[in-house]
């Protein structure tokens, strides 16, 4: 049993490395050969110093700052208890590999375009590798800090809410066989009594809303479709989480946003919105920093950029994010408001 725990730490902690490590040795090789193709002499000494300049500079922040941090997270226990909401490991990936990497990915194209003072110099594609390797492996080392504290092997059984969700549903029965029942068998005094005894002071009550039963399988084919565990569902979450992101990093590969200064904002506002993966998932101030820190910035960022270049990006993402700031702003804030206060449900 320990050896089976140590090969999984020793296969995460090289994977969270070569995550850690392998997008700056990338970015600043993409960086050092268009830097070598600006050159009018052909000798490759600008290209290894940078390269070199790279390399020493993984070994420095693993050296100085990765190692220490991760002998002092397994090492002293009581220390790592008392970092409450955010994660070590993320934030030293955002502010060591992420951010080089993005500064790198626009000095790449502002390298090319002081090629006589002309952007037209500039291929018509950038390469899609490096960027979506740098979100690649931030995604993963998110994917390992979450399935840490997960056997790997062994089935988790994650259908049992469904079971109980559904045992719920029949013990309970709806409000209109609670109101028919009470008109049919009228409640003695004293049933009537416990009722207004067990009811607060001063509460409204609210009509529970009816909402279609889920259904249940318990054998068969369905069953087994039927079945969900939480370690592949990190997976599927992880990479949802940063499709907007994801999707605004490869609109800087076009043409009209790398030949334009609209470059810089878009690099800007999606590293802005990588800062969320230093929280950890249940945090209750994600969905808030969610809005603050994606969903707002993206909204002006994408309608600049339809305004000034068209729909290079999609249409649905500016509504995308534009529904879930005014649902968050609405439901949050607006419902507490005596306006928006009145609880309803839908009649079916």
């Amino acid at each position: 049993m320990a050896s089976r725990r140590i090969i999984k730490l020793v296969v995460f902690e090289l994977l969270e490395f070569a995550a850690f490590s392998i997008p700056t040795l990338v970015i600043v090789e993409q960086f050092a050969t268009a830097y070598q193709r600006t050159r009018t002499i052909h000798e490759k000494t600008n290209y290894w110093l940078i390269v070199s300049c790279s390399i020493a500079y993984v070994a420095l922040v693993t050296l100085l700052i990765w190692l220490p941090v991760k002998v002092l997270l397994y090492r002293k226990r009581h220390f790592y208890k008392k970092i409450i909401g955010w994660r070590p490991v993320m934030m030293m990936c955002v502010v060591l590999t992420t951010l080089p990497s993005f500064s790198f990915s626009i000095a790449v194209t502002e390298v090319q375009k002081n090629i006589n003072g002309s952007a037209d110099v500039l291929p018509d594609t950038l390469p899609d590798l490096p960027v979506s390797l740098v979100l690649l492996c931030l995604i993963v080392v998110d994917i390992i800090e979450k399935l840490r504290i997960y056997p790997l092997r062994g089935s988790q059984k994650s259908n049992e809410d469904g079971h109980i969700h559904m045992t719920s549903m029949q013990q309970i029965k709806t409000v209109t066989e609670q109101v028919k029942q009470s008109d049919e068998n009228p409640a003695g005094p004293q049933a009537a009594g416990r009722t207004e005894m067990s009811r607060p002071p001063g509460a409204t009550q609210f009509p529970v809303p009816l909402a279609p039963q889920e259904p249940f399988f318990t054998s068969g084919i369905l069953r087994t479709m039927s079945q969900r565990d939480v370690r592949a569902e990190i997976f599927l979450w992880s990479f949802l989480l940063w499709s907007d992101t994801i999707e605004m990093v490869r609109v800087a590969g076009h043409p009209a946003v790398y030949k334009s200064s609209w470059l810089y904002p878009v690099y800007i506002f999606s590293f802005i919105s990588v800062l969320r993966v230093i929280f950890t998932p249940q945090n209750p101030l994600l969905n808030s920093l969610g809005v603050l820190l994606q969903d707002l910035p993206f909204i002006f960022v994408r309608l600049g950029l339809i305004i000034a270049l068209g729909t290079i990006t999609p249409v649905l993402g500016l509504c995308k994010n534009v529904l879930v700031t005014i649902s968050y702003v609405y439901f949050n804030h607006l419902t507490k408001l005596r306006t928006f206060s009145t609880f309803e449900t839908s009649l079916f």
